[in-house]
């Protein structure tokens, strides 16, 4: 990685005249000319010696051991559906039936309301799970004879061979009571797509049942059509739809969250004992291989994590226990990986030597051994056996992972992957194969199939076509550097890119647009491949800057940490102070820096511009948050605290405060639909431009949620690239 010193060197990467056409724009990234192939929908079968991979709605077998196509196991004339309305399946776990999904309509991020048909490979019969097609979730049993499913907020279980079917809860109601699915915020911020379990044998289903009177609704109102008239009649509807759902805002009531059994032989349903406390969360359940339950308890301030295994016989013992004077980042089903032997298991945590690591624990004698150390962090854990542990790391940077294997002893840790860049791996049933995905900044995705011990069997999809194309069109590769700031008498220092046109003059005079997203934890600075709108502003002689400030991730718990209850402020002070950095460069035009960002990267941009007008001339903002006051409790709370507790630490970094002094141009953009970050963030904002008599402009987007889907997708980054054009 280059240091700050040598920024100032950098050679021209082309030859071609400073000022040359652009060979690209934005209309080419929309078009998908630089969409990466990859195998995806992949799934291993029980045996480890397949997998199954969505091609086109088939359900295509492959052989781990050759890599080659062995046959079709579903396919869409199958079960009399077009391809395009397969959104995802399911095999039984004798992977003799097949539960594909179809359509879908989105509800939030991760969740939708489909429809489900079951596809029996033997018989090659086929039919509807269920006549609705307003099904949140279904899922097999372990025998697979039946299906669990959410409808209308109750879970019901279907006996395939009959079609028999049986509530297992009949209270569900919207906006009240919820059973086997998450709330808003569970989903979004807990990562859940469903809150039930099947046992082990698949005689009892664990679930959560989500109480949400308590807190307060929210409303969007929705102007498109609403399915009852012909999308192309303008006239209608007259009147806006509304849609209300439950969201706590930080400081506010939770959804009242329990924890049940239902046993199917008996019929009756057990509450789970989880403790008095009723302010707190239980997002991850499920069951040891031995058929005990385990559920984890989170405290409201995320700072005291308890893991219990329940034998639901009256025996409940807490196995593991984690505690921080800030908060516990990162916690996931993967926290804590069971082994078969029923005694030991595995704990990823970061509070115990600053960095996040493995460690080998047993349910009778608690900690045992680390599995790995070093100043350094293991991304996740990616397969498991009784004999060795395969995880990504970024021992060799912050900007890269890699995969290692080590033994369950802690002993032989070895590096699997060669290559220098980011890795995402897919494990094989029993860790006997994985699947690499593999890119960095100057090499788009390769996918490869390896065996246990790393040995390569093949190359599954290599992006040919695609290197040949960004080589003719002069695509530039991202030059990383490091920024030093001072953190109470330490230096530290940020990890940085910079990108260049092809035809780059180091005499030239370059205007500079900021990139950057900001938010705890996060990291945008990595050595990856991919390309988004700002590429195409590069083509027209842009330069494109892109800092992590503290408080992001990869680094390491003190670092990260760093912004705790003060989110935005020191990471304003980095970006602004990098701002200043550049614009001193001799081929920056000074008086043309601008910066963007999305979601917390859209707080950042307001921030920026607002307290560093003597720099930024220009910023666009994506659905930004605009106070923490206004967003959901789980992912607020957890780094900034209560706000009764921290007034200071909601109200110094809201931009809406400094309205008064934005001197540059300003772009405010937001969907009218945007569940996560509420337009209320910007409505506030404007208002608060407007009494400051500030001029800015801004995009509302009717019916898009925080992604900008489902129409302005493409729309608002060609605005993006319109805007830098025309004022920066």
């Amino acid at each position: 990685m280059r240091k700050l010193g040598l920024l100032l060197g950098l050679a021209a990467v082309a030859c071609t005249a400073y000022g040359a056409s652009p060979q690209f724009t934005y209309a080419d990234i929309a078009a998908g000319k630089f969409a990466q192939r990859t195998v995806a929908g992949l799934r291993s079968m029980a045996d480890g010696e397949h997998y199954t991979v969505l091609d086109s709605g088939r359900v295509v077998v492959f052989s781990y051991a050759s890599g080659d196509r062995e046959g079709v196991l579903a396919s869409p004339e199958d079960i009399g559906a077009a391809w395009q309305r397969i959104a995802d399946y399911r095999l039984s776990p004798a992977e003799d039936k097949v539960l594909f999904r179809l359509d879908g309509k989105p509800l939030y991020r991760r969740s939708a309301y489909s429809s489900y048909v079951v596809y029996d490979t033997e018989s090659g019969e086929a039919a509807p799970l269920h006549e609705s097609d307003s099904l949140r979730y279904a899922v097999f049993s372990p025998d697979g004879e039946r299906v669990a499913f959410v409808l209308r907020n109750n879970i019901y279980v279907k006996e395939l061979a009959t079609g028999r079917e049986t509530a297992v809860t009949t209270d569900g109601v919207p906006n009240h009571i919820i059973n086997g699915m998450p709330d808003w915020v569970y989903e979004e911020e807990w990562g859940l797509e469903d809150a039930l379990r099947w046992s082990p044998d698949g005689k009892k289903l664990a679930f959560l049942r989500f109480d949400e009177s308590g807190v307060r609704d929210y409303s969007l109102d929705l102007y498109g059509p609403d399915g009852s008239t012909p999308e192309d009649d303008v006239t209608a509807p007259r009147y806006p739809r509304r849609f209300t759902y439950k969201y706590p805002m930080a400081g506010e009531a939770n959804s009242a969250v329990s924890l049940h059994v239902y046993d199917l032989a008996s019929g009756r349903t057990t509450h789970v004992d989880v403790g008095p406390e009723r302010d707190q969360y239980l997002p991850f359940f499920g069951w040891t291989p031995a058929g005990a339950l385990c559920f984890y308890r989170i405290n409201r301030l995320q700072n005291h994590l308890e893991v219990f295994v329940d034998d639901l016989k009256g025996t409940r013992k807490m196995i593991y226990e984690e505690r921080s004077d800030k908060y516990i980042d990162n916690i996931g089903m993967g926290t804590v990986t069971f082994l078969s032997d029923g005694d030991r298991f595995i704990v990823k945590n970061e509070t115990r030597t600053g960095f996040s690591h493995l460690y080998m624990y047993s349910m009778e004698r608690g900690f045992l051994y680390p599995l790995t150390e070093g100043e350094w962090e293991v991304r996740s854990l990616v397969c498991a056996t009784d004999e060795r542990v395969w995880f990504l790391s970024n021992e060799t940077s912050p900007l890269r992972n890699n995969l290692y294997v080590v033994g369950t002893n802690g002993k032989g840790k070895r590096r699997l992957t060669k290559g220098e860049g980011t890795y995402a791996i897919a494990p094989s049933e029993g860790c006997k194969y994985y699947i690499s995905y593999f890119s960095n900044s100057s090499m788009p995705n390769t996918v490869t199939l390896h065996d246990s011990r790393g040995r390569l069997l093949r190359t599954l999809e290599d992006n040919a076509e695609l290197k040949e194309y960004i080589a003719s069109v002069g695509y530039p590769v991202r030059e990383f550097f490091t920024f030093p700031v001072t953190h109470e008498g330490r230096r530290i220092e940020l990890n940085c890119y910079i990108v260049k046109p092809a035809d780059f003059d180091p005499g030239g005079s370059y205007p500079v647009l900021f990139t950057q997203y900001s938010g705890p934890a996060s990291q945008q600075v990595l050595d990856r491949w991919f390309v988004d709108w700002e590429d195409a502003l590069v083509q027209q002689g842009y330069l494109v800057v892109c800092m992590d400030p503290r408080g992001t991730g990869g680094r390491g718990e003190w670092f990260k940490k760093l912004t705790y209850g003060q989110m935005g402020l020191l990471e304003t002070e980095d970006q602004i102070a990098l701002a200043r950095y550049v614009a001193g460069l001799p081929y920056v035009d000074a008086s043309r820096i601008g910066i963007y960002g999305w979601s917390y990267g859209g707080f950042m941009s307001l921030n920026c511009i607002l307290k560093g007008a003597d720099v930024f001339s220009m910023a666009i903002s994506v659905a930004p948050v605009t106070s923490w006051r206004y967003y959901d409790s789980v992912y607020t709370e957890r780094v900034n605290g209560l706000p009764q507790e921290n007034p200071d630490g909601y109200d110094i970094p809201s931009p809406v405060y400094y309205a008064d002094r934005l001197k540059g141009r300003l772009l405010l953009m937001h969907g009218s639909a945007d569940d996560n970050v509420h337009p209320q963030n910007s409505y506030k904002m404007a208002y608060e431009l407007v009494r400051a008599g500030k001029k800015f402009d801004m995009m509302i987007y009717p019916d898009d949620n925080h992604s900008m889907v489902p129409n302005g997708r493409f729309h608002v980054r060609q605005k993006m690239v319109d805007y830098c054009l025309e004022n920066l």
